[in-house]
């Protein structure tokens, strides 16, 4: 999914194997993803995407003069938060020990692979119960 500041731009849904850079979007406040070359397309992530980053990720300090900060991993899994505030920023990005960064605080130009995308829950199936005549004395258990 796309965060809700990303209404006006353009986007596509991620594909396995597609190569990610961090970015500032001209026609919002906000950054997310955009495919490599296409920084006017943001790619949206469903929450349980994995990524793996070039480098350790790097995110940009709230008053951008102190050094940015930087994560000891280069693995993480998207993820939405305060999705009871339909006014907040939700993406963000949880690495392998718990920590949490949301999107819009990365650092442009970072760069990233999207690994695997979750599984799509598939409906169950219900078998066909077909006229069978039963022997005496059994019964179908459903």
């Amino acid at each position: 999914m796309c965060d809700y500041s990303l209404q006006h731009v353009a986007s596509t849904p991620a594909k396995v194997g597609d190569k990610l850079v961090t970015t500032r979007f001209e026609n919002s406040i906000t950054r997310g993803f955009s495919a490599v070359g296409r920084p006017d397309v943001a790619v949206c992530l469903l929450p349980g995407t994995e990524l793996a980053f070039d480098r350790n990720v790097e995110c940009d300090r709230a008053l951008g003069i102190l050094p940015r900060r930087s994560f000891n991993a280069k693995l993480a899994r998207f993820r939405q938060l305060n999705t009871e505030q339909p006014h907040a920023h939700h993406d963000a990005l949880e690495f392998p020990d718990g920590q949490t960064v949301f999107v819009t605080q990365l650092s442009e130009g970072q760069t990233a692979t999207v690994l695997q995308l979750p599984a799509s829950p598939k409906p169950a199936e219900t078998p066909a119960i077909e006229d069978t005549v039963m022997p005496a004395g059994m019964r179908l258990v459903i």
